[in-house]
């Protein structure tokens, strides 16, 4: 059971340190969130009132208009491909062959994708690609799945195809909106910068984005309808944890250990947010330096302190959360750990 604790005082930023032999070797310094549905911040660390690039830990709150537009509805979106339009994949056949399959039954085709071409990041998918003379397609990029669902919503409303990608297109007003509502801001001054995929990216408060996460976590005080969409998005996450993520990334072995009780997704410049939807709260994490290693073990520190990883999750995420540093002859020769200054 979690307890909801006020806070007098803001904690400075916690400690991930990597260690190597009897001494620690570096330091990463975390800023962190964590709210109720209310806007209650039950506690933080660092500065969490200052807009931070939520790149895309974001995309389970871009995927909402997929759904609550009825594109999803009339254009048979499954829930596998649900969980890709939330998705930062790795490249994998898997999240190739969906992307491919969803365009090509809506009757549109990987030319129409405006994220950029990239290499898969799951490198075996990489070599093999490589290895079969062929070069990545945008159907390769990590954002290609989230792309799809934005092109879905465009063809659905009869707006323009091209130029999807841009601020002033409908499809990215509709995001604005959704984060606004989510976080109770108003976004129209904030920083704004181009994501890797070429999208809008939008400068966010950690405390906002923990609020949005809760929101997500718990929308019962939303409208039917936005209720309905974030449950739809959570369930298939957790049903095709493998489309969010892939394989050996901690997003896909944390939401699918926890069945439900964690929805994670992480961000480049080691951003993650997190929703747990039994609790009703959401969790914000930025690590300073950008380094994907340190959000990793601090949002597996902020689940332990929060007492909900089980001996199962753990199994599952202990290799990211707590990673034994291993050299390149395989002997153990450091740690990972965090101090969060309870």
């Amino acid at each position: 059971m979690i307890k909801h604790s006020s806070e007098k005082f803001a904690r400075p930023p916690f400690t991930v340190n990597v260690s190597r032999g009897d001494m620690v070797e570096s330091r990463h310094q975390v800023v962190a969130a964590i709210s109720d549905s209310s806007g209650k911040l039950i506690k933080s660390w660092g500065q969490v009132d200052s807009p931070v690039y939520l790149r895309s830990a974001i995309k389970p709150l871009q995927a909402l208009p997929l759904i609550e537009s009825g594109a999803a509805d009339a254009l048979n979106v499954s829930e596998k491909e649900l969980s890709l339009a939330c998705a930062s994949h790795t490249g994998e056949p898997i999240h190739v062959e969906a992307v491919k399959g969803w365009l090509g039954r809506i009757g549109l085709d990987i030319s129409d994708l405006e994220c950029g071409r990239q290499w898969p990041t799951y490198d075996p998918a990489a070599r093999a690609l490589a290895a079969a003379g062929q070069e990545p397609t945008a159907a390769h990029n990590n954002c290609s799945g989230k792309h799809s669902g934005f092109l879905s919503t465009a063809l659905h409303l009869k707006e323009p195809l091209k130029g999807y990608i841009n601020r002033d297109h409908p499809v990215q007003k509709r995001i604005v909106a959704v984060l606004e509502e989510f976080t109770d801001l108003d976004l129209s001054d904030a920083p704004v910068g181009i994501d890797g995929c070429s999208i809008p990216t939008i400068g966010i408060p950690l405390q906002s984005a923990a609020l949005a996460f809760a929101r997500f976590a718990d929308p019962s005080k939303m409208s039917a309808d936005r209720a309905s969409a974030c449950r739809r998005l959570q369930q298939a996450i957790v049903k095709y944890p493998e489309m969010i993520a892939g394989s050996d990334r901690l997003c896909t072995a944390l939401d699918g250990a926890a069945k439900g009780r964690i929805i994670a997704k992480f961000g480049a410049e080691a951003v993650y947010l997190a929703a747990l939807p039994e609790a009703g709260i959401g969790i914000a994490i930025k690590a300073l330096d950008g380094t994907t290693r340190a959000a990793e073990a601090a949002l597996g520190a902020i689940l332990e302190d929060l007492g909900v990883l089980d001996d199962a999750i753990h199994q599952a995420v202990d290799p990211y959360i707590r990673p034994v540093l291993r050299n390149r002859n395989d002997m153990a020769i450091g740690d990972i750990n965090v101090v969060l200054n309870n």
